[in-house]
């Protein structure tokens, strides 16, 4: 009888440890990792934005919150006021909330879409959404003419075409309150608070003297020319 000799088969591969199956594991799962992380980075991202954007059209202003000392301040300078009130550019409208505890029936005008219905939100959770109301506005689009109180928290650059706007729309009995920047011709009644927490408040009456001064000179510029 014959003796067959049997060898190891060789079909049969014995699992080690960092193998091609561990390897292709730990690819899928660095894909979901990246997957995870990228999409928070993108919800944050469209979150965040529309709170840092420019809020006015045409200047750059960026949402930067008032500070507690500068909403102080500025309802100080309107202590003796009541009526209306609107901010112009009123961010998260803390400025809004505040006044209409104060017992303003108080508005507030904003382009940025979030800010806005954060700002409605804030008012119905403080209380005062009957007292307030807020709008999707391009400021250079609304006419101030029937608030007999502004508060603006404003920039450099926008504030000379401001001054136009706003002496032409305002009633004489009007306050304006400027918060960080004053106006750049206007005399200011009154000042309250020192460095970004600075306001100053305006009267009506003052600043729009101004144009009948200007047009009463261009009228008598027009005269003399004409001898």
């Amino acid at each position: 009888m014959s003796n067959f000799d049997i060898k190891p088969s060789h079909t049969t591969e014995n699992y080690k440890p960092g193998s091609g199956s561990d390897t292709s594991l730990k690819k899928r799962l660095g894909v979901i990792a990246t997957c995870v992380v990228g999409g928070s980075l993108v919800a944050l991202y469209s979150v965040a934005v529309p709170f840092v954007a420019p809020a006015l059209r045409k200047v750059c202003l960026p949402f930067v919150p008032a500070t507690s000392t500068q909403i102080e301040n500025v309802l100080k300078v309107l202590l003796t006021r009541s009526g209306s009130l609107v901010d112009i550019g009123s961010g998260d409208g803390r400025i809004v909330i505040a006044a209409a505890k104060r017992g303003f029936k108080a508005v507030g005008f904003e382009l940025n879409p979030w800010l806005v219905w954060y700002s409605r939100y804030k008012a119905w959770r403080e209380g005062v959404h009957h007292s307030t109301s807020f709008y999707i506005s391009d400021l250079w689009k609304v006419s101030f003419s029937q608030y007999s109180n502004v508060v603006i928290f404003g920039v450099p650059q926008m504030m000379e075409q401001l001054e136009i706007k706003l002496q032409t729309e305002l009633h004489s009995s009007s306050k304006v309150v400027a918060c960080r920047f004053p106006f750049p011709t206007w005399s200011p009644d009154d000042i309250a608070g020192e460095g970004i927490d600075t306001v100053w408040i305006y009267d009506a009456k003052t600043f729009k003297t101004l144009i009948r001064n200007d047009k009463d000179n261009e009228g008598q510029d027009d005269v003399t020319q004409q001898k």
